[in-house]
């Protein structure tokens, strides 16, 4: 009963709806509400709460049989009304003396329908509030992709003939394979088009092609045909200044010609600043051109092809911003794609990436898109910008670190390759000045103990040093690593007082004002709060200081 009192307060959700019965809901309407949470995103169960106001005032549910509500004779309506069928789990609770039908509905991985063929989905309204929709048939296959149990790219494009692809396309495949130093298939090389299609799935074939399939159009597909058969296909290349629109750009060719017309577009605007390295000089460019690569790259894999809407790549004074059509898929949110396994939407389409070298090989894109932008001396990338119908990805650029380019330049040399881990605590530390272990858990996405272990390596290297302990424990760059980039000012800003100084002006800060508070002496100190209970407390016992007042009304004088 505290789960159903704690849904009715927390109110109507995408996981739970309220259903008032003061005119008793039909059969039919108790079969629809449970086809609509049916078929809603996520992996938590539905509630549907009858003798329920949608404000949450419970006025009870009415007697469905013999003067009662049989809970099992609903549980055996819904199965029988629906399909596939659905066991739900029925039960009568009683709240302020009122009787409220509720019923659970698992998730489903398959589209859920009434008997008579009516298929409803829960969505959020124009309202903001959740609502029933129709639930059309590319929403259902849409749904199925984000699941991992379709691929939309191997489906076969009815009408599309074999001679709808351009020979061409083949031809700039396998220059496109020459041209990744290794990192395509060349065993693909000597394959004939038809050939070459087959290895890569692209079509339906025995002896003969009797089907192309979305990933033939998608590589190989002329331009005119792309636009009849897959006219959601689109990539729009913007540069923007402000309010200003400078380049506004839209094309339908073929993958692989996108990313050949879109590189020297994206190498004119990427400008570079260089360190010296000796005899070298190496080039720091705004955006690095490896990241960018992977970043559009899996626009075109994770993108929903049956949503409409652009791949849209925009170029901003201050950042690069790739955004494309559909969300994540089922189990990817912006707080674990970094150590969640690849589950690309489309994975004939991303195998055939890989072969032709357009991506990385370890499916680690991500990965790589952070590593590039972290070493170059910039902020992570972020998608927070994202939501459940784009993905948003955002390379900040502006000036780069240069000293923190430079210190990664040097420990390559000698022989102390940072990690992408290392990098990420690194470049925060730069940015937040000092951080503690929940924080670097959740930049890395990781549990709180490999954070604890990948720091405590980093102060035995002598990057960091840590102050304080237990759930006080923070750290902050050390001055060899300040030195390097950040200069020794801002490492003795960070590292504060000792503590024999903070005793010292603990005493200080007495003599002028009478007396100090805990919350005085962090802000004085730069401690933490148990740092400052701690100290306090030595100097009490040591015979420095008398506590006075309880609680928050505690303070401390100098002994007399």
């Amino acid at each position: 009963m505290t789960t159903i009192f704690n849904l009715i307060k927390s109110g109507e959700t995408m996981d739970v709806e309220f259903k008032s019965d003061r005119n008793k809901l039909s059969d039919n309407d108790i079969v629809e509400a449970v086809v609509c949470l049916s078929n809603r995103p996520g992996n938590a169960s539905g509630w549907l709460l009858i003798g329920v106001e949608d404000d949450g005032k419970i006025t009870g549910v009415q007697p469905r049989h013999n003067g009662k509500t049989d809970a099992t004779r609903i549980q055996a309506l819904i199965a029988s009304r629906t399909g596939p069928s659905i066991s739900v789990r029925v039960e009568v609770v009683q709240i302020d003396g009122k009787d409220i039908l509720t019923i659970e509905i698992p998730p489903s991985r398959n589209p859920i329908g009434t008997a008579d063929g009516r298929y409803i989905r829960r969505v959020t309204g124009s309202d903001g509030k959740p609502s029933c929709a129709p639930y059309h048939f590319h929403e259902m296959q849409s749904r199925q992709a984000d699941m991992g149990l379709m691929d939309y790219s191997a489906a076969v494009v009815q009408g599309c003939v074999w001679k709808d692809l351009d020979p061409l396309e083949f031809e700039r495949f396998r220059r496109m394979i020459r041209e990744s130093r290794g990192a395509g298939d060349h065993a693909l090389l000597d394959l004939s088009d038809i050939e070459l299609a087959k290895a890569l799935g692209a079509v339906e074939a025995n002896h003969e092609v009797t089907g192309i399939r979305v990933l033939g159009l998608l590589l190989f597909g002329k331009e005119e045909v792309l636009r009849k058969f897959l006219p959601v296909h689109e990539i729009a290349w913007q540069v923007l200044e402000g309010t200003s629109v400078r380049a506004n750009e839209f094309m339908r060719y073929p993958i692989l010609r996108v990313m050949e017309e879109l590189m020297p577009r994206f190498r004119a605007l990427n400008t570079e600043r260089e360190i010296s390295d000796g005899m070298m000089r190496i080039p720091v460019p705004n955006y690095p051109e490896r990241a960018f690569r992977e970043a559009v790259a899996n626009a075109f894999i994770h993108r929903d092809y049956m949503r409409l809407g652009s791949v849209h790549i925009q170029w901003h004074s201050d950042k690069l911003q790739i955004s494309n059509p559909g969300g994540f898929p089922e189990g990817v949110t912006m707080n674990n794609i970094l150590v969640t396994q690849p589950h690309p939407r489309n994975p004939l389409l991303a195998d055939a990436l890989k072969r032709v070298g357009m991506v990385e090989r370890t499916a680690r894109g991500v990965d790589t898109i952070f590593f590039e932008q972290l070493r170059n001396g910039r902020p992570a990338p972020t998608y927070e910008q994202s939501t459940n119908t784009d993905v948003v990805l955002v390379l900040p650029g502006g000036e780069a670190n240069m000293g923190f380019v430079q210190f990664v330049i040097e420990e390559k040399k000698a022989g102390k390759d940072l990690d992408l881990d290392q990098l990420m605590i690194l470049n925060l530390l730069w940015i937040e000045r000092r951080i503690d272990t929940a924080r670097v858990a959740s930049v890395m996405q990781k549990p709180e103990s490999e954070a604890r272990a990948k720091l405590q390596k980093l102060v035995e290297a002598g990057y960091i040093e840590a102050r304080g302990e237990r759930k006080g424990r923070s750290f902050h760059l050390s001055v060899a690593v300040y030195k390097r980039f950040g200069g020794e000012t801002a490492y003795l800003r960070q590292k504060g007082p000792e503590p024999k100084q903070q005793e010292a002006l603990i005493l200080d800060y007495i003599a002028k004002n009478g007396r100090v508070t805990r919350a005085q002496t962090i802000e004085l100190c730069k401690l933490g709060p148990l740092q400052a209970k701690y100290i306090l407390r030595k100097m009490v016992q040591d015979g420095k200081l008398v506590p006075k007042g309880t609680r928050r009304g505690a303070y401390y004088e100098n002994r007399p």
